[in-house]
């Protein structure tokens, strides 16, 4: 497990904080090593908070995960038990002064007398710090597991998604070559190799989990231009694309349904339809602006209103950019029209 950097000095700096902090709001401020070797109750109590991190993480890396989460509840509360009663041995152990005062006719001088407190107050203090590093421990420990598996639900659902929409663009994409064999073009052959360009977007890029943008909008032109191919004059397609997008990522397949949706409902061999594909990049920015005819109505609602595409685009919209993206949906009698703003910064 890789730990970074930043994350080791955040421990040391909380270590530091947590082993200064008593003294912070002590009266006497930090005691000397002199005091720490001569004083019980300073030398206990800075021990006691020394013990206190060893069984923090003790507890954090090795009992939770590999005996409280595997349901070996027994050995857990064993090695709890062990542990406490260790730690009360040790601080006892510690407590004791160094040596004896040396002999002095009459009785000792006020100055070799060493004050601490009982050790009821002691073993209080020790047990009060023992539960709160039980029990936040306890509470880092379960946190982290439920973001685990909150990361692990995000990714699955998204892994759904994509599995969803690319046998949708291999369908539509192999109807359109289909309808070039069967009116025996000339321009089959470039379909193919457009066709293998996609596929080889969807299968080799398109599995991590973000792309260079610049790659995102290869895929688009691909896919426009084997749409040219298919629907020669019958269609009007005015395709920009602004602004540098070498520089940035982006989810792969987020945009191209939004595009697929406007040739799926926007084209009519029968008809001229236009159909206005713009993206824009601006300051970290994306916007993208489809619009397309209606020309083919279906009674089916999720259908009419953009289908299992641009429904799957929606929600990979709102997992992965939850707070960086505005997509409004005009679905007019003769119109539908898509605009969106991401912020890839």
């Amino acid at each position: 497990m890789k730990i970074s950097k930043v994350r080791i000095l955040s421990h040391i700096f909380l270590i530091i904080a947590f082993l200064a902090l008593p003294y912070i709001f002590a009266p006497t401020g930090f005691p000397s090593f002199a005091e720490l070797e001569k004083n019980a109750h300073e030398r206990t109590h800075l021990a006691s908070y020394i013990l206190m991190l060893a069984f923090f993480y003790f507890h954090y890396y090795e009992l939770l995960p590999k005996y409280y989460f595997n349901k070996k509840y027994v050995i857990y509360g064993a090695a709890i038990l062990c542990f406490f009663a260790g730690l009360i041995l040790l601080i006892h152990l510690l407590d004791k002064p160094h040596g004896m005062p040396r002999a002095f006719p009459g009785p000792p001088p006020r100055t070799m007398k060493f004050d601490k407190p009982p050790g009821a107050f002691e073993n209080s203090q020790t047990m009060f710090l023992f539960l709160v590093g039980l029990f936040v421990s306890f509470a880092l420990r379960i946190n982290d597991r439920l973001k685990r598996a909150e990361r692990e639900k995000l990714h699955s659902q998204l892994s759904y998604l994509k599995a969803q929409i690319n046998p949708h663009f291999l369908f539509n994409t192999l109807n359109s070559i289909y309808s070039l064999a069967i009116e025996k073009s000339d321009r089959t052959a470039d379909a193919v190799v457009m066709l293998s360009s996609l596929m080889r977007y969807v299968i080799r890029d398109a599995s991590e989990s973000m792309v260079p943008l610049n790659k995102e909008i290869e895929y688009i032109k691909n896919y426009v231009s084997l749409q040219k191919f298919r629907l020669d004059d019958t269609v009007s397609i005015d395709f920009q694309v602004h602004g540098i997008v070498s520089n940035k990522q982006i989810a792969p397949l987020i945009l191209i349904s939004f595009i697929e949706n406007a040739f799926k409902y926007g084209v009519n061999p029968e008809q001229k339809s236009l159909i206005e594909i713009s993206i824009t990049l601006n300051n970290g920015q994306l916007s993208m602006h489809v619009a397309n005819s209606k020309l083919r109505i279906s009674s089916n609602e999720e259908e009419s209103s953009g289908g299992i595409g641009i429904g799957n685009t929606r929600t990979r919209l709102e997992l992965l950019y939850p707070a960086k993206h505005v997509l409004t949906i005009q679905d007019n009698p003769d119109t539908f029209i898509i605009d969106l703003k991401l912020d890839l910064s």
